[in-house]
């Protein structure tokens, strides 16, 4: 019965999505996955290969994984890694760099072969940018595939720097950031016009390929997007719907990103509530908005049948 309660509650949502009470638990949760997945590998005489991701969201990751590697002995001499993107062009050493920031919150705090890092370059002259992205796509084909891939996901629905237009098959490329992207880098930035306006991103396609997909959402800010991704009509103007289509993807968010979703925003819809006066009002306004009848205006017999059986 649980399970069958569960199924009606989660009935929009076209993907599975875990939902944790706070942002530091959801990440606890992913970077036990991550090393539960290293030591696996480790143990069968493996490499784990890892597609990773940068910003705010998989910080409090990187610091439970070095948390583990410092306190627990989490080794990560077998791991091999592929960052999603870089600015471009972007010097290594510059601040807002993806190799310093992968730096500052991983790889200069753990045991990794400095070989075994791979990161885009953008530091690459244009003509040389091709090359390099299909050597990039052949080195993660050559070690069988990314065994995890871990995403953030854009105010757009950008995963990686796949901004809206990114096709379903696409490839590690040089793309054109959408304005809105550059505006929320801006601060990084000192001001949106020293965002750089192109990146070097994996594809869809090649994200698509690995064989375990995490995508963490954390904040109220990222749950319209969120709702469009998980329970939206997949479309290009919104790639992450692509991730609608593989079976190895998991949405890990915290309470706030998944508060737009159905069984949290209008729960009425999917499951018996608990109606106190705050749900009772959201879903009088919610209704007036559906039907476009002022609130004074709706039958008293369409909110007793629709909303709540024991209104006076």
């Amino acid at each position: 019965m649980a399970r069958l309660n569960l199924l009606e509650e989660t009935r929009y949502e076209k993907l599975p999505v875990t939902v944790y009470s706070s942002q530091a638990e959801a990440s606890l949760a992913v970077a036990a996955r991550i090393a539960k997945l290293i030591k696996s590998k480790e143990a069968k005489g493996e490499k784990t290969v890892l597609g990773l991701a940068t910003g705010v969201t998989p910080i409090g990751v990187y610091a439970e994984l070095v948390r583990q590697h410092k306190k627990e002995g989490l080794s990560f001499k077998n791991v091999i890694t592929f960052n999603l993107d870089e600015y471009y062009p972007m010097q290594p050493n510059a601040a807002q760099s993806y190799v310093t920031f992968m730096n500052e919150n991983l790889f200069s705090h753990v045991d990794i072969d400095r070989e075994n890092v791979h990161i885009p370059d953008g530091t690459l002259a244009k003509d040389k940018v091709a090359a390099f992205c299909l050597d990039y796509e052949q080195k993660i084909t050559k070690l069988g595939g990314l065994d995890l891939q871990i995403l953030g996901i854009g105010r757009t629905g950008h995963i990686g720097f796949n901004e809206p237009g990114s096709a379903p098959n696409s490839g590690t490329r040089l793309v054109t950031l959408d304005d809105l992207t550059r505006n929320d880098a801006s601060r990084d930035f000192g001001g949106k016009q020293n965002v750089p306006t192109k990146a070097i991103t994996m594809g869809v396609g090649t994200i698509f390929k690995a064989r375990e997909i995490i995508l963490m959402a954390w904040s109220q800010k990222k749950a319209p997007i969120v709702k469009k991704a998980v329970e939206g009509e997949i479309s290009g103007d919104v790639p992450a719907t692509f991730l609608q289509l593989s079976d190895h993807v998991e949405f890990v968010l915290d309470e706030a990103a998944a508060s737009s979703l159905t069984r949290f925003d209008t729960p009425w819809l999917v499951k018996d509530c608990s109606w106190e006066n705050g749900l009772k009002k959201k879903a009088v306004i919610w209704l007036a908005e559906t039907v476009d009848k002022p609130i004074l205006n709706l039958p008293k017999k369409i909110i007793t049948t629709m909303v709540w059986p024991s209104l006076p």
